[in-house]
């Protein structure tokens, strides 16, 4: 096996730049830092999709965003139209959150004619299109296997765990975050088909996590931690980059 390099972690990596109080400040500097570790992406607020555009021309990182984030309940023509603007504002990688009461109804049909829908444009354009399941919302491995087997019938460029922002409430009052986990991620790569790649949001910090989930299959993932990442691939101190709010 072929040793894994600086190049090949910074690939994997889409530095995410949604937290709600992010600045055009805060989101001009994080374009600046992607392009400084060659992230593979910025997946970015979609109003800023043109800044980031330009902010990333002549670099090899690409311009991703989010549809009906983060809660998946836009109308499909909503997420269509959201889709279109963001590709036609620069965007090549499209990351949308499933309805996800309609996916707990199981009505398959709804779930699998949104997808195919935002599909069809990402397809038409070249662009690429990424599924997120917000697995902390779903209690059963049978509504994860199912978005998998029309994922892979749609042939969609990539299955994601979650959006960072699916907290749910527990007995005592308190909320729990679990995002990427080794049982969700090892079961997305399982039932989906080698063409369609698994994305990993939520909780992935540090290279040891990075080494840890690639080892499962996984070629990409969501985080704000690029620096921290990098920085400790090179040996240096992690602790002296930032995080950045988001997951």
């Amino acid at each position: 096996m072929s040793k894994v390099t600086e190049h090949d972690i910074a690939k994997m990596i889409d530095h995410s730049l949604l937290h709600p109080t992010m600045t055009d400040k805060i989101l001009t500097d994080q374009c600046e830092l992607a392009k400084k570790f060659d992230a593979a992406s910025v997946c970015i607020k979609p109003y800023a999709i043109k800044m980031a555009v330009e902010l990333l021309k002549g670099s090899d990182v690409m311009v991703g965003t989010v549809i009906g984030f983060p809660h998946g309940s836009n109308t499909v023509e909503v997420k269509v139209f959201e889709t279109k603007q963001a590709i036609a504002d620069g965007a090549v990688e499209i990351d949308m959150v499933v309805n996800i009461g309609k996916v707990l109804s199981e009505e398959w049909d709804y779930v699998e004619a949104e997808i195919k829908a935002l599909q069809d444009i990402c397809k038409a354009n070249n662009a690429a299109l990424k599924v997120i399941f917000e697995n902390d919302y779903l209690p059963e491995d049978k509504y994860k296997i199912k978005l998998c087997e029309i994922c892979t019938k749609l042939e969609v460029a990539f299955v994601k765990t979650s959006t960072g922002y699916g907290f749910t409430k527990q007995p005592d009052g308190s909320y729990n975050y679990k995002g990427a986990t080794e049982h969700d991620l090892k079961l997305m790569r399982k039932h989906s088909a080698d063409t369609v790649e698994v994305k990993a949001a939520g909780g992935v910090r540090t290279l040891a996590d990075t080494l840890k989930v690639r080892s499962w299959g996984v070629t990409r993932i969501g985080a704000t931690a690029t620096e921290a990442i990098i920085m400790e691939f090179r040996g240096q101190n992690p602790d002296d980059a930032p995080v950045v709010g988001g997951y």
